[in-house]
C-alpha cells in the first residue's frame, strides 16, 4: 500500500513524540501489505474501525487516532488527521 503523505506522519510524530515508534511501526506494516478489503486489513489491525468513508486506527496503545481514507483498489492510504483520543472524542472531525 502507498501511504499519502508520509510527511504528515513525521509531523504528527514531532508533535506527539511518544507516538513516533507506533506510527513508524504502522507505516512499515501497511507499506509492505496488500489489503483488498477492510476485512483483510482487520486481520492485521483488528481494532481498525470504519466511520463513514474513513478508517480509524488506534495508535500508541489507544492513546491516539489515525484517521485515514483508503482506496483499496488503488492500494492507497490517505492520511486525513491525527488526534489524541480525547480530541477524537470531543472534536467533530467528521465535519471538517
Amino acid at each position: 500500500m502507498h501511504v499519502i503523505v508520509r510527511k504528515r506522519l513525521l509531523e504528527f510524530a514531532g508533535k506527539y513524540p511518544d507516538s513516533a515508534q507506533s506510527l513508524e511501526r504502522w507505516h512499515r506494516i501497511v507499506k509492505h501489505s496488500n489489503y483488498n478489503f477492510l476485512a483483510d486489513l482487520r486481520l492485521t489491525f483488528p481494532q481498525a474501525d470504519q466511520v463513514g468513508k474513513f478508517i480509524i486506527f488506534n495508535i500508541g496503545g489507544n492513546k491516539y487516532r489515525l484517521i485515514t481514507y483508503i482506496m483499496f483498489e488503488a492500494k492507497r492510504i490517505y492520511i486525513r488527521e491525527y488526534l489524541t483520543h480525547a480530541d477524537y472524542d470531543e472534536v467533530s472531525w467528521k465535519a471538517r
